[in-house]
């Protein structure tokens, strides 16, 4: 049986998570700048972390965005120091958020979808929180660290 990464091309993966990527800060209206040219980490074709500077400092990274195949969100680079950092700020902020959903309560500071969907949602935040944590516990994913 094949897996989806067998036959991936991960140049053009990482391409295409950075147009999302652009497109996501832009949307947003985050007051960043340049996405960097490649993923600070990655498993293709899963998720990707990208450094993105800050447009008022020019030259340092202003947050930390996830992308691939989960909800693209970001982190402050004041709040993760590196791109695993990043991930387990996301997992925490997504349990928290699905939990909200689940109980059907609005969460004060993050909406994902209307509240008729949060039943469906929640769960689907949940498994995707819980693969951030994974990641982020997983030593061999991060040989330099």
């Amino acid at each position: 049986m094949q897996s989806p990464e067998d036959d991936i091309d991960e140049a053009a993966w990482c391409t295409d998570r950075r147009r999302e990527v652009a497109h996501y800060v832009a949307a947003e209206g985050l007051p960043l700048a340049r996405v960097e040219a490649e993923p600070s980490w990655f498993v293709a074709p899963y998720i990707s972390v990208w450094s993105v500077e800050d447009a008022m400092k020019l030259g340092f990274p202003g947050a930390w965005v996830v992308c691939g195949d989960l909800p693209t969100d970001y982190v402050a680079a004041s709040a993760a120091t590196n791109a695993r950092d990043a991930i387990r700020v996301l997992a925490r902020r997504w349990f928290d958020v699905a939990g909200h959903m689940a109980r059907g309560e609005a969460h004060p500071e993050f909406s994902i979808g209307p509240p008729e969907e949060w039943p469906m949602l929640a769960p689907l935040l949940r498994s995707r929180a819980e693969l951030l944590e994974a990641c982020a516990d997983d030593a061999e994913l991060w040989p330099e660290v």
